[in-house]
Protein backbone atom coordinates (compact mmCIF):
# COMPACT_ATOMS: atom_id res chain seq x y z
CA UNK A 1 0.00 0.00 0.00
CA UNK A 2 1.30 3.45 -0.89
CA UNK A 3 0.40 6.89 0.36
CA UNK A 4 -1.52 9.16 -2.01
CA UNK A 5 -0.46 12.80 -2.08
CA UNK A 6 -3.14 15.28 -3.07
CA UNK A 7 -3.53 19.04 -3.05
CA UNK A 8 -6.06 21.30 -1.40
CA UNK A 9 -6.75 24.23 -3.70
CA UNK A 10 -8.19 27.64 -2.79
CA UNK A 11 -10.73 27.68 -5.63
CA UNK A 12 -9.61 30.22 -8.23
CA UNK A 13 -11.01 30.25 -11.78
CA UNK A 14 -7.76 31.85 -12.99
CA UNK A 15 -5.47 29.27 -11.38
CA UNK A 16 -6.50 26.00 -13.03
CA UNK A 17 -2.93 25.56 -14.24
CA UNK A 18 -2.03 24.59 -10.67
CA UNK A 19 -4.29 21.53 -10.87
CA UNK A 20 -3.00 20.73 -14.37
CA UNK A 21 0.59 20.81 -13.14
CA UNK A 22 -0.30 18.66 -10.11
CA UNK A 23 -1.67 16.01 -12.48
CA UNK A 24 1.51 16.14 -14.58
CA UNK A 25 3.61 15.63 -11.44
CA UNK A 26 1.68 12.59 -10.21
CA UNK A 27 -0.54 14.01 -7.49
CA UNK A 28 -3.56 11.79 -6.89
CA UNK A 29 -6.34 14.22 -5.92
CA UNK A 30 -7.24 17.89 -6.20
CA UNK A 31 -9.63 19.09 -3.48
CA UNK A 32 -11.13 22.46 -4.39
CA UNK A 33 -12.09 24.45 -1.33
CA UNK A 34 -15.57 25.91 -0.82
CA UNK A 35 -15.82 29.26 0.92
CA UNK A 36 -18.11 31.69 -0.87
CA UNK A 37 -16.92 34.92 0.78
CA UNK A 38 -13.22 34.22 0.12
CA UNK A 39 -12.61 32.33 -3.14
CA UNK A 40 -14.18 31.55 -6.53
CA UNK A 41 -17.13 29.19 -6.59
CA UNK A 42 -15.75 25.67 -6.18
CA UNK A 43 -18.02 24.08 -8.82
CA UNK A 44 -17.05 26.65 -11.45
CA UNK A 45 -13.38 25.97 -10.73
CA UNK A 46 -13.96 22.19 -10.72
CA UNK A 47 -15.65 22.36 -14.13
CA UNK A 48 -12.66 24.19 -15.58
CA UNK A 49 -10.24 21.73 -13.96
CA UNK A 50 -12.25 18.74 -15.21
CA UNK A 51 -12.07 20.07 -18.76
CA UNK A 52 -8.29 20.50 -18.64
CA UNK A 53 -7.28 17.25 -16.89
CA UNK A 54 -7.74 13.55 -17.55
CA UNK A 55 -6.42 11.44 -14.67
CA UNK A 56 -6.28 13.36 -11.40
CA UNK A 57 -9.28 12.82 -9.11
CA UNK A 58 -11.35 15.96 -8.58
CA UNK A 59 -13.76 17.00 -5.87
CA UNK A 60 -14.80 19.45 -3.22
CA UNK A 61 -12.43 20.06 -0.34
CA UNK A 62 -14.85 20.32 1.32
CA UNK A 63 -18.34 21.44 0.27
CA UNK A 64 -20.29 23.15 3.02
CA UNK A 65 -23.63 21.88 4.31
CA UNK A 66 -24.85 25.22 5.64
CA UNK A 67 -24.54 27.20 2.42
CA UNK A 68 -26.27 24.89 -0.09
CA UNK A 69 -29.21 22.49 0.23
CA UNK A 70 -28.22 18.85 -0.15
CA UNK A 71 -29.94 18.65 -3.55
CA UNK A 72 -27.87 21.59 -4.83
CA UNK A 73 -24.57 20.06 -3.73
CA UNK A 74 -25.58 16.68 -5.18
CA UNK A 75 -26.45 18.25 -8.54
CA UNK A 76 -23.23 20.29 -8.52
CA UNK A 77 -20.89 17.35 -7.99
CA UNK A 78 -22.91 15.08 -10.31
CA UNK A 79 -22.44 17.73 -13.01
CA UNK A 80 -18.67 17.56 -12.46
CA UNK A 81 -18.97 13.76 -12.66
CA UNK A 82 -20.48 14.19 -16.13
CA UNK A 83 -17.34 16.08 -17.22
CA UNK A 84 -14.85 13.89 -15.32
CA UNK A 85 -16.60 10.50 -15.09
CA UNK A 86 -15.16 8.04 -12.63
CA UNK A 87 -12.67 10.47 -11.10
CA UNK A 88 -15.04 12.71 -9.16
CA UNK A 89 -15.47 12.61 -5.37
CA UNK A 90 -17.47 14.67 -2.90
CA UNK A 91 -15.91 16.03 0.29
CA UNK A 92 -18.40 17.53 2.72
CA UNK A 93 -18.19 19.35 6.05
CA UNK A 94 -20.16 21.57 8.39
CA UNK A 95 -18.18 24.63 7.39
CA UNK A 96 -16.41 26.57 10.09
CA UNK A 97 -14.88 29.30 7.93
CA UNK A 98 -17.59 29.50 5.26
CA UNK A 99 -20.25 30.07 7.93
CA UNK A 100 -18.25 32.05 10.49
CA UNK A 101 -17.15 34.59 7.89
CA UNK A 102 -20.85 35.52 7.53
CA UNK A 103 -21.28 35.77 11.29
CA UNK A 104 -23.15 32.45 11.40
CA UNK A 105 -22.38 29.19 13.21
CA UNK A 106 -21.58 26.02 11.27
CA UNK A 107 -24.12 23.21 11.32
CA UNK A 108 -24.35 21.48 14.68
CA UNK A 109 -23.99 17.71 14.86
CA UNK A 110 -27.72 16.94 14.62
CA UNK A 111 -28.13 19.23 11.60
CA UNK A 112 -25.00 17.78 9.99
CA UNK A 113 -26.27 14.24 10.44
CA UNK A 114 -29.65 15.09 8.93
CA UNK A 115 -27.90 16.64 5.94
CA UNK A 116 -25.75 13.53 5.40
CA UNK A 117 -28.82 11.30 5.60
CA UNK A 118 -30.50 13.35 2.87
CA UNK A 119 -27.38 13.71 0.75
CA UNK A 120 -26.19 10.11 0.58
CA UNK A 121 -29.01 8.72 -1.62
CA UNK A 122 -28.98 11.85 -3.79
CA UNK A 123 -25.34 11.18 -4.70
CA UNK A 124 -26.49 7.83 -6.06
CA UNK A 125 -29.32 9.39 -8.06
CA UNK A 126 -31.87 7.90 -5.68
CA UNK A 127 -34.82 9.38 -3.84
CA UNK A 128 -34.19 11.14 -0.55
CA UNK A 129 -36.44 12.69 2.07
CA UNK A 130 -35.97 16.46 2.34
CA UNK A 131 -37.08 18.06 5.58
CA UNK A 132 -38.96 21.34 5.08
CA UNK A 133 -40.07 22.68 8.43
CA UNK A 134 -41.83 19.71 10.01
CA UNK A 135 -42.65 18.08 6.66
CA UNK A 136 -40.63 15.43 4.84
CA UNK A 137 -40.77 15.71 1.06
CA UNK A 138 -39.50 12.97 -1.28
CA UNK A 139 -37.04 14.39 -3.84
CA UNK A 140 -34.83 12.99 -6.59
CA UNK A 141 -33.16 14.11 -9.80
CA UNK A 142 -35.86 13.42 -12.40
CA UNK A 143 -33.72 13.53 -15.58
CA UNK A 144 -30.46 11.82 -14.66
CA UNK A 145 -30.16 9.98 -17.98
CA UNK A 146 -30.06 12.98 -20.34
CA UNK A 147 -26.42 13.97 -19.82
CA UNK A 148 -27.06 16.81 -17.41
CA UNK A 149 -25.50 14.83 -14.55
CA UNK A 150 -23.77 11.50 -14.00
CA UNK A 151 -24.78 9.12 -11.25
CA UNK A 152 -23.71 5.98 -13.13
CA UNK A 153 -20.09 6.40 -12.07
CA UNK A 154 -19.88 6.25 -8.28
CA UNK A 155 -19.29 9.50 -6.42
CA UNK A 156 -17.63 8.58 -3.10
CA UNK A 157 -18.56 10.82 -0.17
CA UNK A 158 -15.73 11.82 2.17
CA UNK A 159 -17.01 13.37 5.40
CA UNK A 160 -14.95 15.95 7.26
CA UNK A 161 -14.54 15.32 10.97
CA UNK A 162 -12.27 17.03 13.50
CA UNK A 163 -13.81 15.72 16.73
CA UNK A 164 -15.24 12.45 18.10
CA UNK A 165 -18.85 13.08 17.09
CA UNK A 166 -18.18 14.30 13.55
CA UNK A 167 -15.70 11.46 12.99
CA UNK A 168 -18.37 9.02 14.18
CA UNK A 169 -20.71 10.46 11.53
CA UNK A 170 -17.97 10.02 8.93
CA UNK A 171 -17.70 6.35 9.81
CA UNK A 172 -21.47 5.93 9.84
CA UNK A 173 -22.34 7.67 6.56
CA UNK A 174 -19.16 8.24 4.56
CA UNK A 175 -17.02 6.27 2.15
CA UNK A 176 -14.06 7.96 3.78
CA UNK A 177 -13.08 10.75 6.15
CA UNK A 178 -11.21 14.03 6.00
CA UNK A 179 -9.40 14.86 9.23
CA UNK A 180 -6.67 16.86 10.87
CA UNK A 181 -3.18 15.47 10.51
CA UNK A 182 -2.55 12.70 13.09
CA UNK A 183 0.79 13.21 14.80
CA UNK A 184 1.50 9.49 15.19
CA UNK A 185 0.33 5.99 14.36
CA UNK A 186 -1.13 5.78 17.88
CA UNK A 187 -3.21 8.89 17.22
CA UNK A 188 -4.39 7.38 13.94
CA UNK A 189 -5.56 4.33 15.89
CA UNK A 190 -7.55 6.63 18.18
CA UNK A 191 -9.15 8.17 15.10
CA UNK A 192 -10.11 4.71 13.86
CA UNK A 193 -11.86 4.07 17.18
CA UNK A 194 -13.92 7.24 16.66
CA UNK A 195 -14.73 6.31 13.06
CA UNK A 196 -15.84 2.82 14.05
CA UNK A 197 -18.01 3.90 16.99
CA UNK A 198 -21.30 4.03 15.02
CA UNK A 199 -20.11 2.44 11.79
CA UNK A 200 -22.51 0.09 9.98
CA UNK A 201 -22.04 -3.70 10.08
CA UNK A 202 -19.34 -4.81 7.70
CA UNK A 203 -17.29 -1.62 8.08
CA UNK A 204 -13.87 -2.36 6.62
CA UNK A 205 -10.82 -0.20 7.24
CA UNK A 206 -9.27 -1.35 3.97
CA UNK A 207 -12.13 0.10 1.91
CA UNK A 208 -12.66 3.27 3.97
CA UNK A 209 -10.54 6.11 2.53
CA UNK A 210 -8.83 8.46 4.98
CA UNK A 211 -7.31 11.86 4.16
CA UNK A 212 -5.47 14.29 6.41
CA UNK A 213 -5.17 18.01 5.71
CA UNK A 214 -1.87 19.74 6.44
CA UNK A 215 0.82 21.98 5.00
CA UNK A 216 3.79 19.71 4.30
CA UNK A 217 7.15 21.40 3.78
CA UNK A 218 10.53 19.75 3.15
CA UNK A 219 13.16 21.27 5.43
CA UNK A 220 16.78 21.50 4.40
CA UNK A 221 19.40 19.91 6.65
CA UNK A 222 20.16 22.33 9.49
CA UNK A 223 17.37 24.73 8.52
CA UNK A 224 15.32 26.21 11.35
CA UNK A 225 11.67 25.24 11.55
CA UNK A 226 10.78 28.91 11.61
CA UNK A 227 13.10 30.03 8.81
CA UNK A 228 11.82 32.79 6.53
CA UNK A 229 11.36 30.26 3.71
CA UNK A 230 9.29 27.88 5.81
CA UNK A 231 7.18 30.71 7.18
CA UNK A 232 6.57 31.84 3.60
CA UNK A 233 5.60 28.36 2.40
CA UNK A 234 3.27 27.25 5.20
CA UNK A 235 2.56 30.28 7.37
CA UNK A 236 -0.98 30.66 6.04
CA UNK A 237 -1.98 27.22 7.33
CA UNK A 238 -0.52 27.98 10.75
CA UNK A 239 -2.32 31.31 10.92
CA UNK A 240 -5.64 29.70 9.93
CA UNK A 241 -5.33 27.60 13.08
CA UNK A 242 -4.99 30.77 15.14
CA UNK A 243 -8.10 32.18 13.43
CA UNK A 244 -9.99 29.00 14.28
CA UNK A 245 -8.85 29.14 17.91
CA UNK A 246 -10.10 32.71 18.15
CA UNK A 247 -13.52 31.69 16.78
CA UNK A 248 -13.75 28.88 19.32
CA UNK A 249 -12.81 31.24 22.16
CA UNK A 250 -15.08 34.03 20.96
CA UNK A 251 -18.14 31.87 20.40
CA UNK A 252 -17.81 29.10 22.99
CA UNK A 253 -15.27 30.30 25.55
CA UNK A 254 -12.85 27.49 24.65
CA UNK A 255 -9.34 28.00 25.93
CA UNK A 256 -6.70 28.43 23.21
CA UNK A 257 -4.22 25.61 22.55
CA UNK A 258 -0.78 25.79 24.12
CA UNK A 259 0.87 26.53 20.78
CA UNK A 260 -0.70 30.00 20.68
CA UNK A 261 -0.39 30.88 24.37
CA UNK A 262 2.62 33.14 23.92
CA UNK A 263 0.83 35.38 21.38
CA UNK A 264 -2.75 35.07 22.54
CA UNK A 265 -3.10 38.32 24.47
CA UNK A 266 -1.55 40.41 21.72
CA UNK A 267 -3.61 38.68 19.04
CA UNK A 268 -6.94 39.11 20.80
CA UNK A 269 -6.03 42.73 21.54
CA UNK A 270 -5.39 43.32 17.83
CA UNK A 271 -8.77 41.90 16.83
CA UNK A 272 -10.57 43.81 19.56
CA UNK A 273 -9.71 46.99 17.70
CA UNK A 274 -11.98 45.90 14.85
CA UNK A 275 -15.71 46.74 15.25
CA UNK A 276 -17.58 43.83 16.83
CA UNK A 277 -20.43 43.87 14.31
CA UNK A 278 -18.00 43.32 11.42
CA UNK A 279 -15.25 41.39 13.19
CA UNK A 280 -16.33 38.15 11.48
CA UNK A 281 -15.09 39.70 8.22
CA UNK A 282 -11.68 40.43 9.70
CA UNK A 283 -10.87 37.17 11.52
CA UNK A 284 -10.28 35.02 8.43
CA UNK A 285 -8.52 37.61 6.28
CA UNK A 286 -5.88 35.88 4.15
CA UNK A 287 -7.38 32.48 5.04
CA UNK A 288 -5.04 29.66 3.98
CA UNK A 289 -3.49 31.87 1.31
CA UNK A 290 -1.45 34.62 2.97
CA UNK A 291 -0.34 35.87 6.35
CA UNK A 292 -1.36 39.51 6.41
CA UNK A 293 1.41 41.91 7.53
CA UNK A 294 0.02 42.73 10.98
CA UNK A 295 -0.23 39.01 11.82
CA UNK A 296 3.33 38.05 10.84
CA UNK A 297 4.39 38.65 14.45
CA UNK A 298 2.22 35.77 15.64
CA UNK A 299 3.87 33.18 13.38
CA UNK A 300 6.00 31.50 16.05
CA UNK A 301 8.07 28.35 15.90
CA UNK A 302 5.65 26.68 18.34
CA UNK A 303 2.66 27.46 16.12
CA UNK A 304 4.39 26.23 12.96
CA UNK A 305 5.46 22.97 14.60
CA UNK A 306 2.00 22.34 16.03
CA UNK A 307 0.05 23.00 12.84
CA UNK A 308 2.22 22.04 9.85
CA UNK A 309 4.14 18.95 8.74
CA UNK A 310 7.72 20.18 8.55
CA UNK A 311 10.74 17.90 8.32
CA UNK A 312 13.69 16.79 6.26
CA UNK A 313 13.04 14.50 3.32
CA UNK A 314 13.99 11.44 5.38
CA UNK A 315 11.88 12.51 8.37
CA UNK A 316 8.80 13.12 6.25
CA UNK A 317 9.11 9.84 4.34
CA UNK A 318 9.45 7.89 7.60
CA UNK A 319 6.46 9.70 9.10
CA UNK A 320 4.23 9.12 6.07
CA UNK A 321 5.16 5.45 5.79
CA UNK A 322 4.32 4.92 9.45
CA UNK A 323 0.95 6.64 9.11
CA UNK A 324 0.18 4.77 5.91
CA UNK A 325 0.76 1.48 7.74
CA UNK A 326 -1.65 2.75 10.43
CA UNK A 327 -4.34 3.30 7.79
CA UNK A 328 -3.92 6.86 6.54
CA UNK A 329 -4.43 6.84 2.77
CA UNK A 330 -3.72 10.41 1.70
CA UNK A 331 -2.07 13.67 2.64
CA UNK A 332 -3.93 16.70 1.26
CA UNK A 333 -1.30 19.42 1.07
CA UNK A 334 -2.18 23.11 1.39
CA UNK A 335 0.83 25.42 1.20
CA UNK A 336 0.56 29.21 1.16
CA UNK A 337 -0.68 30.66 -2.13
CA UNK A 338 2.31 32.57 -3.51
CA UNK A 339 4.88 29.72 -3.23
CA UNK A 340 2.37 26.95 -4.11
CA UNK A 341 4.09 25.96 -7.37
CA UNK A 342 7.51 25.71 -5.72
CA UNK A 343 6.10 23.48 -2.97
CA UNK A 344 4.23 21.42 -5.58
CA UNK A 345 7.48 20.69 -7.42
CA UNK A 346 9.47 19.95 -4.26
CA UNK A 347 6.95 17.44 -2.88
CA UNK A 348 6.72 15.76 -6.28
CA UNK A 349 10.50 15.36 -6.43
CA UNK A 350 11.36 14.52 -2.84
CA UNK A 351 8.28 12.81 -1.36
CA UNK A 352 5.86 11.29 -3.88
CA UNK A 353 8.28 8.72 -5.40
CA UNK A 354 9.20 7.37 -1.98
CA UNK A 355 5.83 6.89 -0.25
Amino acid sequence: MSMDIGICVPSHVGDIGYVVRAEELGYSHAWLADSQMIWSDCYAALALAADRTSTIKLGTGVAITGTRPAAVNAAGIATINAIAPGRTFFGVGAGNTAMRIMGLPPHRIKQFEGYLQELKPLLRGEEAMMLSGETEIPIRHVMPDKGFVNFEDTIPMYVSGFGPRSLALAGQYGDGAVMAFPASAAMMENIWAMLEKDAPPGFNRDSFYTTALTAMIVKEEGEATDSPRIKHECGAMAMATLHYAYDQWRNFGHQPPNAVASVWDEYTSLLSEFPEERRHQRIHLGHNCWVIPEEQQFLTKELLQATCLIGTQEELIDKLRSLNEAGLNQIMNLPSFDPRFEVLETIAEKIIPFV
